[in-house]
C-alpha cells in the first residue's frame, strides 16, 4: 500500500519512512509524568549519593537511586515535555553531546521500575490490588523493618516497652491514643500509652483508628482480612465490619487496599495481641485525610463524612460495653523532610513552640471538645503543623463525645538530623 510509513520489527515507523511533518509529530510525544505519590529523599549510602526514590504503596518492590547529575533530569517526567528537552537538560547537567542513550535507559529504568504514571504502573496497581482482595489474611509488611520479624525477640521487645511504661490506670478507661511512628522512636509514649490498660479486656474488641497515610480524603478504609504478625493472627470482627459498612455508604470503602501497605494500625494490633493474646479482636479503620477546603467548615459538611461519623456513633453507643478504642496517631511533622525551610532538633529551637501549640490541641482532645480541636488544627487556614493523627482523632470525638482524656506522656524525636516527628499517649475515661 501507498501513502502509508513501513514498519520494522519494533512495530514502530521507521524514522526514514516518514515525512518531515510526522517527524516533527513525533519530536512532540510528551514523556509519561512521574507519579506524585512516590517517597523522594537524599540517599543514606555515602557510596551512593543521590536521590533516592521508593513506591510507599509498595505497587513496586523497586528503590531507585538516581545520581546526582541526573536529578534535575526528573523535572521532565511532569507530563509536559518530550525527549528533546530531557536530552537538552541532560547535555547541561552531564557535559555531554551524545545522550541519547543515557535519557532512554533513564525513562526505561523509571518505567520498569512502576515510577512513570504508565501502562506498566496501571498493570502492577491492579495486580496488587487484586491481590490484596484475594488474600485470606492481612500480612505483617513491617516485620523484620520496623520490629523484630521473630516472635521471641519481638515479645521481648515489648515486653521492655511495657516496664517502662508504668502500671494499668486505675480509672476505668474506655481507649487510648499511641503513636504509630516507628517503635523504635516512639518507645517511651507506646510504654506508657499500653502500660496503662488494664489487664481484663481479652473479650473486648478494639476498634482501631489509624491514620491512612495514602487514603482517598474524606474516606475510611475497611478490611474484614485478619492481621498476621509473628505473634499470630488478630481475628477482625467481621460482624462488626459489615454493620459498620451497611450504615455507612460510600463513606466506607471495604478491603480498602491502603491496609495493605498501612503501619498505623499495624504497630498496634503487636501490642494488643503481646497483652491479650494472639487472637485478639480487632475493628481496624483507616481514616484518610478530612476537610472541604473551606475556611472554619467542619469535615461533616462531607455527607459522606457525616454518614460514617453517623455510624461510628451509633456503633459506640450500641456496642459501648463490647468496644474499647485504640487511637495510631503521630502529631506535628517539622523541618526538611516534610518541607520547611530549617532544619528542626527534637525539643530545641523552633520546637518549644510546636510543643506549646501540641498540647493546646491536646487539651482540646482532653476535654472531649471536637470544634474547638478542629479550630486549631486549621487556625493558620491550614494545618502547618501537619498532624498527620487528625482525622482519626476527630472521627473519636465525634463518634464518643463523652471522652475525656488525660495525657500521659508527650515526646518528640529526630526521624533524621534535620526532621522531626511528635506524638504523645493518652488515656480517655
Amino acid at each position: 500500500m501507498t501513502g502509508f510509513p513501513t514498519i520494522d520489527q519494533s512495530g514502530l515507523p521507521r524514522s526514514d519512512a516518514l515525512p518531515k511533518r510526522c517527524l516533527l509529530l513525533l519530536a512532540r510525544v510528551l514523556l509519561p509524568r512521574l507519579r506524585s505519590d512516590l517517597d523522594f529523599m537524599a540517599s543514606p549510602f555515602p557510596e551512593r549519593p543521590g536521590l533516592l526514590i521508593r513506591d510507599p504503596h509498595r505497587y513496586s518492590d523497586a528503590t531507585l537511586i538516581v545520581p546526582p547529575a541526573l536529578v534535575s533530569c526528573l523535572a521532565c517526567f511532569d507530563g509536559t515535555k518530550n525527549e528533546t528537552d530531557l536530552h537538552g537538560v541532560l547535555q547541561l547537567s552531564t557535559g555531554l553531546q551524545a545522550v541519547k542513550e543515557i535519557a532512554a535507559d533513564l525513562v526505561r529504568t523509571l518505567g520498569e521500575a512502576g515510577m512513570l504514571d504508565d501502562q506498566m504502573y496501571a498493570r502492577l496497581r491492579s495486580q496488587r490490588h487484586r491481590q490484596f482482595e484475594e488474600a485470606a489474611q492481612r500480612m505483617a509488611v513491617h516485620a523484620g523493618g520496623g520490629y523484630p520479624d521473630q516472635p521471641a525477640a519481638l515479645a521481648r521487645m515489648l515486653t521492655d516497652y511495657l516496664a517502662e511504661g508504668g502500671k494499668p490506670a486505675r480509672e476505668p478507661l474506655i481507649g487510648l491514643a499511641a503513636p504509630h511512628v516507628s517503635p523504635g522512636g516512639g518507645t517511651a509514649c507506646y510504654g506508657a500509652a499500653y502500660a496503662a490498660l488494664p489487664r481484663d479486656l481479652h473479650q473486648r474488641t478494639f476498634v482501631i483508628l489509624g491514620t491512612s497515610h495514602y487514603g482517598e480524603p474524606n474516606r475510611f478504609g475497611l478490611t474484614r482480612k485478619p492481621f498476621r504478625t509473628p505473634l499470630g493472627d488478630a481475628e477482625t470482627d467481621g460482624d462488626l465490619v459489615g454493620a459498620l459498612a451497611g450504615l455507612a455508604g460510600d463513606g466506607a470503602k471495604v478491603e480498602d487496599y491502603c491496609h495493605a501497605v498501612e503501619h498505623s494500625i499495624e504497630f498496634q494490633v503487636l501490642f494488643l495481641q503481646h497483652l491479650y493474646g494472639p487472637r485478639v479482636r480487632i475493628l481496624p479503620i483507616l481514616c484518610g485525610p478530612l476537610g472541604t477546603g473551606e475556611r472554619d467548615a467542619r469535615p461533616e459538611r462531607n455527607q459522606s463524612v457525616a454518614r460514617f461519623l453517623g455510624a461510628l456513633g451509633e456503633l459506640a453507643a450500641r456496642e459501648a460495653h463490647r468496644v474499647f478504642w485504640v487511637l495510631g496517631v503521630d502529631m506535628a511533622h517539622v523541618g526538611r523532610r516534610y518541607g520547611d525551610r530549617f532544619p528542626a532538633e527534637a525539643h530545641q529551637g523552633p520546637l518549644t513552640v510546636v510543643a506549646e501549640r501540641d498540647r493546646r490541641r491536646i487539651d482540646r482532645i482532653s476535654a472531649g471538645d471536637a470544634d474547638g480541636f478542629w479550630d486549631l488544627v486549621h487556625e493558620n487556614q491550614h494545618d502547618d503543623l501537619k498532624w498527620c493523627g487528625s482525622s482519626p482523632l476527630y472521627a473519636f470525638l465525634r463518634a464518643a463525645p463523652q471522652a475525656r482524656g488525660r495525657l500521659l506522656r508527650y515526646d518528640q524525636w529526630n526521624i533524621d538530623a534535620e526532621s522531626v516527628v511528635s506524638f504523645a499517649a493518652l488515656a480517655f475515661r
